[in-house]
């Protein structure tokens, strides 16, 4: 006889298989032409960064397997210190905090920085990483329409209390680039804080969109993640140094998590060192966004994204699994974004390209695309 706690179960999950969003774990299957990762830069399959990890554990032959506790503990390294200052001043920022992963950076900046009375405002799309992290905090969350001034001056006019605006530069399922210059002069218009996600950004577009744009004292904080373009895992937030202090302070997931391992560190260190002499890859990966871009436009199936991710809506869950798996036969691997991750009537095929799919793969790509949806 079951609980009543598994019957629970059942019927969330049977309610889930019903509605056709039932998520499994699928095995890595590397005979498939990679279109699903977010290795851009091909940095997490890289023999070059591997061997560099190798050489920077070697100059520490005494660091340990584990941290064996918080950094507020026993788990603090100066050689992880030393890697804050470092990415902070590679991105010309004035201080950096170490988190073991972005969900964790987004989980701790969020949930501590505002407070009940304040305002949070988000761009519809933003990441859910963000999204738990506000509702941790018990300030007001608000959410414009995506990308749309217009929409986002009409929350900043109601807004109260501290006032704090999240994007992402670039988006994780559309793949196109926030306004960010004129969304910062909204912010300061009404005295809010600019918050920017650099996760799809950054390797993509060298150090990240907000180089680029040469903002990086303009806006409250970033939030960089190396599990994707940078072929590692972890992530930092950027900003003053009265930030790290307070998110050492307060950040939960910070404060309450067994700190990274010398061997994620020293990985981070040597992608970071790969980054600066990558831009080969980087111009190969441009190259192939531009060619994809052609093919999606040329046969009317997607529209253009300047970035490495791309999406052919196909505006339901079954017909994106369906076409996900003709793709898979054909040797290609694409997975399907299904709602409730994205918006009902919005589910997708998220293409992500790489510095290392060749002209010939994305030919296929898109000729089989082509023959599937028309």
């Amino acid at each position: 006889m079951k609980h009543s706690a598994d019957l629970y179960l059942s019927n969330r999950l049977n309610e889930r298989k019903q509605a056709g969003n039932f998520r499994t774990l699928k095995p890595e299957n590397t005979d498939l032409i990679d279109f699903s990762s977010n290795d851009y830069l091909g940095f997490a399959h890289s023999l070059v960064l591997k061997q560099l990890i190798a050489d920077e554990l070697a100059k520490h032959p005494n660091h340990l397997n584990g941290s064996t506790g918080s950094r507020l503990l026993s788990g603090n390294l100066g050689y992880a210190e030393d890697l804050e200052r470092w990415i902070a001043n590679y991105h010309s920022h004035e201080a950096g905090l170490l988190f073991n992963s972005g969900y964790d950076a987004n989980l701790g900046l969020f949930s501590s920085l505002p407070q009940r009375g304040d305002t949070v405002i988000t761009d519809e799309l933003i990441h859910a990483s963000i999204i738990d992290g506000i509702r941790l905090s018990n300030a007001n969350r608000y959410t414009f329409r995506h990308n749309d001034l217009t929409s986002l001056e009409e929350k900043l006019k109601n807004a109260k209390g501290q006032i704090y605006v999240v994007v992402e530069s670039v988006y994780s399922m559309d793949g196109d680039i926030a306004p960010i210059t004129t969304m910062l002069d909204l912010t300061k218009k009404y005295n809010a804080q600019l918050i920017v996600d650099e996760a799809h950004a950054i390797g993509v577009f060298g150090k990240g969109i907000i180089d680029e744009l040469n903002l990086q004292q303009e806006i409250f904080a970033c939030v960089i993640t190396f599990g994707k373009a940078m072929g590692t895992h972890g992530a930092i937030v950027l900003g003053s140094n009265l930030l790290r202090e307070y998110l050492v302070n307060f950040a939960r997931s910070f404060i309450y998590s067994t700190a990274a391992s010398f061997h994620q560190l020293a990985a981070i260190k040597m992608a970071y060192r790969l980054l600066d002499e990558a831009q080969s890859e980087i111009e190969k990966l441009h190259i192939n966004i531009q060619l994809l871009n052609k093919y999606l436009v040329d046969f009317q199936i997607g529209s253009e994204s300047k970035s490495a991710i791309h999406c052919v809506l196909v505006g339901s869950n079954e017909k994106a699994k369906h076409i996900s798996e003709k793709l898979k036969d054909a040797g290609i691997d694409i997975r399907p974004v299904l709602s409730p991750t994205v918006a009902v009537g919005t589910e997708r095929l998220r293409i992500c390209m790489h510095a290392y799919n060749t002209h010939q793969q994305i030919e296929l790509l898109a000729n089989t695309l082509n023959k599937l949806i028309k």
